[in-house]
């Protein structure tokens, strides 16, 4: 029994990876997407017999990969992209939440916006307002915004004091899980938007290797049912 244990533990793990992998396929072009992978691990347990344990793996822990994504140019006047660490905080009914997702959509007020209609909001914690009807908006690199040569703000670039705490909200949205901090070491562009950091060259490759380990993974388990079955008949004989 342990050897079918042992296979469905990992047989489990292998489908979580390979959600993780249609996930990252199906937002490879989401702006902001951060790509996201399992992180398998071993656990033993007590079980009869000489050696007087099992050792199962698992795969619950998901990992997201923080690293760069290509920053394409639009030209747009809300569109901004990070170049190096750090996220974008916005503001939800859940609370703060993190992106490196950078179009914004000005609202009535000159709020800037998501398309979730979730503000944008400044190194203080404040929504990030665009005055309406002024002739050109500028953003330097550290963030500072501008109205017609005017300074109005800098937008919020954090990163969480704890990345650990960090959990995925959803989509491009992370939940800090804690306390942020200003970010050292980035640059705020304008007209540019950061695109996924998913390679499908590699996330097919990777679909691949898993869907094959998979498979034998289940002719394993229809075979050890084959040899039990076996067994079960030639002693009841």
């Amino acid at each position: 029994m342990s050897t079918g244990y042992v296979t469905l533990s990992r047989q489990t793990g292998l489908m979580n990876e390979m959600r993780a992998v249609a996930n990252n396929l199906a937002n490879l072009s989401t702006t902001g997407f951060r790509r996201e992978g399992v992180i398998f691990s071993e656990w033993v347990r007590a079980a009869d017999g000489p050696s007087g344990s099992v050792s199962m793996g698992t795969a619950r822990v998901r990992n997201t990969d923080l690293s760069q994504g290509v920053l394409s140019q639009t030209g747009g006047t809300f569109d901004f992209a990070i170049e190096g660490e750090g996220f974008f905080q916005i503001e939800t009914p859940e609370g703060l939440r993190l992106t490196r997702a950078g179009s914004y959509t000005p609202g009535p007020a000159g709020e800037l916006m998501n398309g979730d209609g979730h503000f944008l909001l400044d190194a203080g914690g404040a929504p990030v307002f665009a005055p309406p009807g002024v002739r050109s908006i500028s953003l330097s690199p550290d963030g500072t915004l501008s109205a017609d040569g005017t300074p109005l703000t800098q937008i919020g670039v954090v990163v969480p004091e704890d990345y650990t705490a960090m959990t995925r909200q959803g989509g491009t949205l992370f939940n800090p899980g804690g306390a942020v901090l200003p970010a050292e070491n980035a640059r705020v562009l304008q007209g540019f938007v950061e695109e996924s950091n998913v390679d499908p060259i590699l996330e097919i490759a990777r679909m691949i290797e898993v869907q094959r380990t998979y498979e034998l993974g289940q002719k394993f388990l229809e075979k050890e049912s084959e040899r039990q079955d076996s067994v079960i008949q030639t002693l009841t004989r």
